[in-house]
Formats: C-alpha cells, structure tokens, sequence
C-alpha cells in the first residue's frame, strides 16, 4: 500500500512539481528550506495530519520539483505555493516556512494576503541581515567551481553509511547535522546545484541577507503569527526571531533550548504541541484584499 506520506507529482505550467499530502481539516502547508525538501517534515507531517490536510511541496529547482532555467526569487516560490495550493482545490491555508521557506510564506502573505490564515515562521530568513559565513562565501564568484568539487554523490554516500553504521550500535546522529548532510548530497547533482546557486544569490550577498520584510512586518498583524527559533541556531541567529517578535503585534515566540536551525527536526513532538495548539487557539485571518489595502496606507513610520 502506497504511503499518504510519499511523494506525488503533479504538472504546473508545463513543469513537474513534487508534493506530499496527508490528513483532513484545516490546511496547513509547510514549506522547506534552501536545498532541502518536503522530506524534512518527516518527523512532524504524521502527528499533524492527525488534525490538519498537510500539504508539504518541493519548491520548483529544490527536491523531487523540476530544475529549470528560470525565477528563482522569492516572489516565484510564494506564486508557485499558490499554483499548487490552487491545483489542488485548497483555497486557503496556514503557511509555515523554515529558513529560505519562511522568506517564502512571508512573500506568500504578502502577495495574496486573503489566502493566508496564519503565518509561522521557523528560523526564518528575511527578517535580518546576518547569516552565516559559509553561505555568504557561495554568493562569490567562483562557487559554480567549487560546489561540483566539494558536493559529490561518493561523499555523501559515505556518510550515508557511517550514518546507518552508527545507527545499527545504539548511536544516532544529531537531527541538525542530518539536515545539513541531506542539504549537502542534493548539492551533488548539477541541476540541483545550478537551481541552489540562483536561489541563493537571489537572496544572499557577501555582506549577508539581501532580501528583508522588516518595513513591512506591520502586515502581518492582520494574521496570527507563530515565530519558531533555537537558541543555537548558528545559520540565522536567534536575536531576529526576537526582533520580529517585538515588531509584529500580537505574535506569538517559541524559543527551543539546546535546538539549532531545525527545530521541527530537532524537536519534532514541542514542535508538534506547539504548532497545534497554535492552531486551536486561534481565528484564522479573514482579511481582504481592502482591508489590506487600508492598512498598507494608514501606516506611517
């Protein structure tokens, strides 16, 4: 019997899109990470699906998605998360983003505020400028060189079986460092590869992050918001959860100790609990595109 967890596909625009669908009730959509994949919301998308329809896609250039030349901006992502939600009769959702994905939900948000319900932000890029030096250092020149060097499918394999070695003696590897390796061995394949690079550079510079909604956190308001971080996190400090916090009135912050940027990985029965009663404990937005409108300019600084 095929699993409700596995991957499925459908064609959007002429193009492959890989999704994972499971459960009944409110839709709640969870949208992956810079070189990930839905496949890290495994830990999490059985308890949830036991309340929620989950809905977890591979971004367009990420996954089980097609790879190709095209937009691979922010604003791409959040319309090709409302395609999808679109195609498959979901008319409106909670959004929950993790890193790159919570740059994603924001831009969705944003982009069509009267399909939003909720937001939840889980390490989420674009609310400040810092970010780690690895992935700074990628953005230079020279990176489309390195990457096919550093990133192989020999390496990773091996890992892969130290990884089910340790496993076999009682020892498991932390979920943090499984992320990264996952991240790490999609990177082998050169479509991927090419795809990560245009997302990346969309978003980051040498300096750090490029893309910011600070100005326009205000907004967010007008929806429930959960904002998720660990207080190890060392890709996207965890001082920017607590600054957005402070801006967006209302919000909700969830601070995992001892979690780095995965929490939902990490810590996937809190993340869980939270995420849950998060949902019971709030009315989903209703608001419209002219309320939003007003909103937008009512607002002084």
């Amino acid at each position: 019997m095929t699993s409700p967890f596995e991957i499925r596909h459908i064609e959007i625009h002429g193009h492959r899109v890989g999704y994972r669908q499971a459960g009944s009730g409110p839709v709640v959509v969870l949208v992956h990470g810079m070189a990930g994949s839905s496949s890290t919301w495994r830990s999490v998308m059985p308890a949830l699906a036991e309340h929620f329809t989950v809905v977890a896609p591979d971004l367009v250039g990420h996954g089980d998605s097609e790879k190709p030349r095209g937009d691979y901006s922010l604003g791409a992502f959040a319309s090709g998360v409302r395609d999808l939600l679109a195609a498959l009769g979901h008319d409106r959702a909670t959004l929950v983003g993790q890193s790159l994905g919570g740059g994603v939900v924001m831009q969705f948000a944003y982009q069509f505020p009267d399909r939003c319900e909720r937001l939840v932000l889980v390490s989420s890029g674009g609310l400040g400028e810092e970010v780690s030096v690895l992935l700074r250092l990628l953005t230079l020149p020279g990176a489309e060189l390195v990457l096919p060097l550093a990133c192989t499918n020999w390496v990773h394999d091996a890992g892969q079986r130290v990884a089910g070695w340790l496993g076999h003696i009682g020892l498991h590897p932390n979920p943090h460092l499984t992320e990264i390796w996952d991240s790490y061995g999609s990177l082998a394949d050169a479509e991927t590869r090419t795809a990560f690079l245009h997302t990346l550079r969309s978003v980051v510079d040498i300096a750090g992050q490029r893309v910011s909604a600070a100005d326009r956190l205000y907004l967010a308001a007008a929806a429930p918001t959960l904002i998720v971080w660990g207080d190890r996190d060392s890709i996207i400090p965890v001082e920017q959860g607590r600054a957005t916090h402070a801006a967006i009135p209302g919000s909700r912050l969830e601070i995992f100790e001892g979690t780095g940027h995965f929490p939902h990985c990490e810590r996937p029965d809190r993340f869980v609990d939270v995420l849950v009663e998060f949902m019971e404990t709030t009315t989903p937005s209703t608001t419209t595109a002219s309320e939003w409108r007003e909103r937008m300019l009512s607002h002084t600084t």
